[in-house]
Formats: C-alpha cells, sequence, structure tokens
C-alpha cells in the first residue's frame, strides 16, 4: 500500500484501486449531476435496488430526485454510436444503505460498456468484475449465470407470460417445489436450477441436461467465456449459478454477482441489459457492474486491529519542529502516526512512541 493510500478512509482506498484498475483497460470517468427528473426512475422502479427515492421540487415546478442509481443516468445520456463507449464513474448515490438500512449518501464504484458488445467485451467486463472483488479481498468469489439459457428452457416448456414471470421468481428463490406446482414438464428447469459450481462441472452437466435443445448453442458460446476468464487466472474464484436471476424486462445474456468473505450480501452485482437500452430508445447493447461500497464497512469492521500504526506522545516541552521531524520520519518509514500530549486510552495503536525534550523516552 503506498503512502497516499493509507491516509484514505476503506472506502476511499477501494475506489482508488477500482478506478486506477478501469483507466487501465482504457474506461475513462463519467461525471454526472446529483439530480435527475423523478420521471426516469418512476418508469424503471424495477430496475433499481430499491424504489425509495428521495424527492424534491425545483423551483421551476419539476418534481426531482438525488440520484439512487448511476447507471440510468449514463443510458439516458448515451448517444447510439459504433464502436465501444467504455465509462467508469465514482459516484455518490443517494438511497438505503444495505448496511445501516437508513438513507444514505454512499459512495458507488463501477463501469458501463455501451455499443457493439461481443464476446470479448462481455469477457472483459466479468475479467474486471473479478479483479475488482480481488483489489477488495483475496476471498471472493463470482457467480455467474446465463439468462438466455434459462429464458430458452422456459420458452420450449410453452406457458402463458404469467406463469413465465411466476417461474422466474421461483428460479430466483430456487423453489423447486414452486416450479413444479406451476407446470407439469418442469423437470430440466428443476435440474437447471438445482447446477451450482465450478464451471468445468457445470457446463459438462449443462451439455447432457440441454442435449437436442436450442439452449446448446448459447451454452457454447458462454462455455467459451467462462474457459477464457479460467486460462487466465480466475478459475478457481469462478462459481456458475443458474439461480441468479434479475428482472428478464431489463437484462439479457450473462448476469453476475460478486461476493467476499465477511460480508452476507453481494458487493458487486452486473450484467448485460440489452433491453433496458430498447426500453429508453437506444440501439446499443450494454453490458457493466457496480461495486457497492458501503456493505464493505461489515468487511473492514471486522478485519480493524488498529487505528493507527504508532501512537507518538509529546511532553509540552518538546519543540515544534523536533515534534514535526519525529512525526514526518514516522511516515516516511510507511507507517501510519496519532500525535498526542495525553492517551486517552481508546486509541488502538501497535507501538507507542514517547518524545520527550532531549530524544525518545
Amino acid at each position: 500500500m503506498n503512502i497516499n493510500e493509507r491516509v484514505l478512509k476503506n472506502d476511499e482506498r477501494v475506489a482508488l484501486r477500482l478506478r486506477d484498475l478501469y483507466r487501465t483497460y482504457g474506461y475513462h470517468q463519467y461525471k454526472m449531476s446529483k439530480f435527475e427528473e423523478y420521471d426516469l426512475y418512476a418508469r424503471n422502479k424495477d430496475f433499481l435496488v430499491s424504489d425509495n427515492v428521495i424527492t424534491f421540487t425545483d423551483t421551476n415546478g419539476k418534481l426531482m430526485a438525488l440520484k439512487p442509481d448511476v447507471t440510468l443516468s449514463i443510458v439516458k445520456n448515451t448517444k447510439d454510436e459504433e464502436g465501444l463507449h467504455k465509462v467508469y464513474y465514482d459516484e455518490n448515490v443517494y438511497r438505503i444503505s444495505g448496511s445501516s438500512r437508513a438513507y444514505r449518501e454512499i459512495m458507488q464504484t463501477g463501469l458501463e460498456c455501451i455499443g457493439d458488445i461481443d464476446d470479448y467485451a462481455v469477457t472483459e467486463v466479468l475479467m474486471l468484475a473479478a479483479e475488482s472483488l480481488a483489489r477488495i479481498s483475496d476471498d471472493f468469489v463470482l457467480d455467474i449465470s446465463q439468462l438466455d439459457v434459462v429464458s430458452a428452457v422456459i420458452d420450449e416448456m410453452g406457458v402463458s407470460e404469467e406463469t413465465r414471470a411466476a417461474l422466474l421468481q421461483a428460479v430466483g428463490e430456487k423453489n423447486l417445489h414452486g416450479i413444479r406446482a406451476l407446470c407439469e414438464n418442469a423437470e430440466t428447469l428443476c435440474r437447471l436450477v438445482t447446477l451450482q459450481g465450478a464451471p468445468q462441472r457445470v457446463i459438462g452437466e449443462l451439455r447432457e441436461l440441454l442435449v437436442g435443445s436450442g439452449a446448446l448453442a448459447i451454452v457454447e458460446r458462454f462455455a467459451h467465456i467462462v474457459e477464457a476468464l479460467r486460462v487466465v487466472g480466475y478459475g478457481d474464484k469462478i462459481r456458475i449459478d443458474f439461480s441468479v436471476i434479475d428482472d428478464m424486462n431489463y437484462y439479457n445474456g450473462i448476469v453476475f454477482k460478486g461476493f467476499v468473505n465477511g460480508v452476507p450480501a453481494g458487493v458487486l452485482s452486473g450484467g448485460q441489459y440489452d433491453k433496458l437500452m430498447n426500453k429508453m430508445g437506444k440501439r446499443s447493447g450494454a453490458i457493466g457492474f457496480a461495486v457497492y461500497l458501503d456493505l464493505l464497512e461489515r468487511l473492514y469492521e471486522s478485519d480493524r486491529t488498529y487505528d493507527v500504526d504508532v501512537l507518538l506522545l509529546y511532553e509540552q516541552s518538546v519543540a515544534l519542529e523536533q515534534l514535526l521531524a519525529a512525526a514526518k520520519s514516522i511516515e516516511e518509514g510507511g507507517e501510519s502516526v496519532m500525535v498526542c500530549k495525553s492517551d486517552a486510552g481508546t486509541l488502538r495503536y501497535k507501538r507507542l512512541v514517547k518524545l520527550t525534550a532531549g530524544g525518545n523516552a
């Protein structure tokens, strides 16, 4: 960790690492206003993590909202163009926090890749998602699903739209009893829902399960992407889980969630959202993800042993220049330092240094 990082809060430190990662792969920063017209969120409530939005009336009478989401703003303001439009963001959003269950200003970092999305673009975003988790903790897993496979299997069941919606909800809940209650010919879907684990094993079972199905071609394309991730070193961190389901009115293709040990909820979420693009009048494809930095508070609270590396206590007679030189020497040695005249007993530190007019005590 460099000296500049040590003075940052934990969420700011992670955001700095992620920004550096995304810039390395050609993503440029997207800046936006804190406000959007509320209508944008009202029309896409199902896309939001929470539909609790803080609103206010502007001076012109328009109902505005403090931004609860970044992706919707980026899609709204991105033009359909040839090639790829790669952006990352480091923005504050305003919504109910997953850690405190109260409204908070939350730092959120993520990226969006919009335009002519091919297999490389999808694989790169998945790789960056895995690497983002690696820069938070060594102990992580990225769960990946393929909605087009799930959709194709349900299509072949020939059910009504109402039953389809209910089936998708049951899939997300891994509710096998509910799936069977909704449709008699549901065994393939039930087996699909229970497929979870290492990519090589799951892909093999998928091929056997879907022999003769139109979904098999989608599986092969999916397998190619997952294999590429394994080759570049993420094989033991990738898990396939077909119960990972996002709203299929907005999402398609690959969706994914990231978890780190010590945090009970997913700290990263993303996927392909061509349907959202179409819903908002765009022709382009899109894939992206967000990292929920507020959830990492639990991780850092459990990991934190010390408030500071060195507690430097000094006598009143110590000259200012001597005190400054001592603190600077500690800082340049790669440690954090708190300078105080006395210790109230509430600070946790690795080592104690006492400075007198004659030098260290």
